[in-house]
């Protein structure tokens, strides 16, 4: 539940104490000067607390996961009374603080972390059980459909040309969907995401052929990354249907995974783009429904703590994910297998 290590919890804390520190300045001052005086004030103690309450959270974050709720909730409750008082020590520092100011500090420093707890609390709830596993598997179910019309219209289109084809691209498909249709996950280690991805375009390079140059680039480090099931596959498919299927010669796609450090991985999928016939205007450039579905599904998982942009270039198109890393697997753990 404390999990204050995160870049969207510290914001929105710092944030809501500085509004109530604006506020309380607000009933004190005689003009807009004066306000902004007086709030000045407050904030070099006010967020000096706030900042040490997120830091002791985060530091205690690991020691506390091994107790009960209630018990994280009061150790939360505690330290904010204890940042309270250190609040009331810097200000102290630029001017007399009556003893009143510093209880009052203390019982507010114990009121906003008591709130900002039960806000943890219930984001903790709703992300982990049943809210994100339906959310997660109603995003998933959107995609799915797409994904099998495309692997089937490439099946028939080989069956009459080359039918050991079709018969080992329906046998891939099979064992794609085994994959894809397994038991709902909020999460799967990302060496099952791109050996299901590797699947995808192993039908797609029966479909095209030399047409289609794929290039791989996996940092094995970075595989045991929890990422939302079909994650890869959507950007695949989306590098496939703009990139390859409408260019007469073809096109590339790259895909890579590389870690960075210990604290986030980074994966981009870049496809080339073909060149306009005839002076034809491109499309405009949007965020499809694969790559909105693909957002959205990170920002459920991660909230801030990820990073989705896109880019396009003249000949280029590309997808770049950054996403926090978790702590390595143990010392002979068994980590996700990396693919062939």
């Amino acid at each position: 539940m404390l999990d204050a290590c995160q870049l969207g919890v510290v914001l929105r804390a710092v944030l809501a104490v500085q509004l109530v520190l604006g506020l309380a300045a607000a009933y004190t001052s005689t003009g807009v000067m004066d306000w902004l005086l007086h709030t000045a004030w407050l904030t070099s103690g006010g967020l000096s607390g706030t900042l040490a309450w997120l830091v002791l959270t985060c530091a205690s974050k690991r020691w506390l996961r091994r107790h009960a709720p209630w018990l994280q909730y009061a150790a939360g409750v505690a330290l904010g009374v204890l940042c309270g008082c250190y609040a009331s020590a810097v200000l102290h520092f630029t001017g007399q603080l009556p003893i009143v100011h510093w209880w009052a500090n203390a019982v507010l420093g114990g009121v906003l972390a008591s709130i900002l707890m039960g806000w943890l609390l219930l984001r903790a709830s709703a992300r982990t059980p049943a809210a994100t596993t339906a959310q997660l598997a109603l995003l998933q179910a959107r995609i799915r459909p797409h994904f099998l019309f495309n692997a089937l219209n490439s099946a028939i289109a080989l069956v009459r040309v080359d039918p050991a084809l079709a018969e080992q691209l329906l046998q891939d498909l099979s064992d794609l969907f085994r994959a894809a249709l397994h038991e709902p996950r909020s999460t799967i280690p990302l060496s099952e995401e791109v050996a299901l991805a590797r699947r995808y375009l192993d039908i797609e390079q029966i479909r095209f052929g030399e047409r289609m140059q794929v290039r791989w680039e996996i940092d094995p480090s970075a595989l045991h990354l929890p990422v939302p099931p079909l994650l890869l596959q959507p950007l695949a498919e989306n590098a496939v249907k703009h990139g390859v299927e409408p260019s007469e010669t073809g096109g590339a796609i790259r895909i890579s995974v590389r870690r960075h450090g210990s604290s986030y991985a980074l994966i981009t999928v870049t496809n080339t783009l073909p060149p306009p016939s005839d002076g034809a205007p491109r499309a405009p450039a949007g965020l499809g429904i694969a790559l909105a579905n693909v957002r959205h599904r990170l920002h459920l998982l991660y909230d801030m703590d990820c990073q989705f942009h896109l880019r396009r270039k003249t000949h280029a198109f590309q997808v770049r994910l950054r996403l926090p890393l978790p702590p390595a697997p143990a010392a002979g753990a068994m980590p996700g297998s990396s693919p062939p």
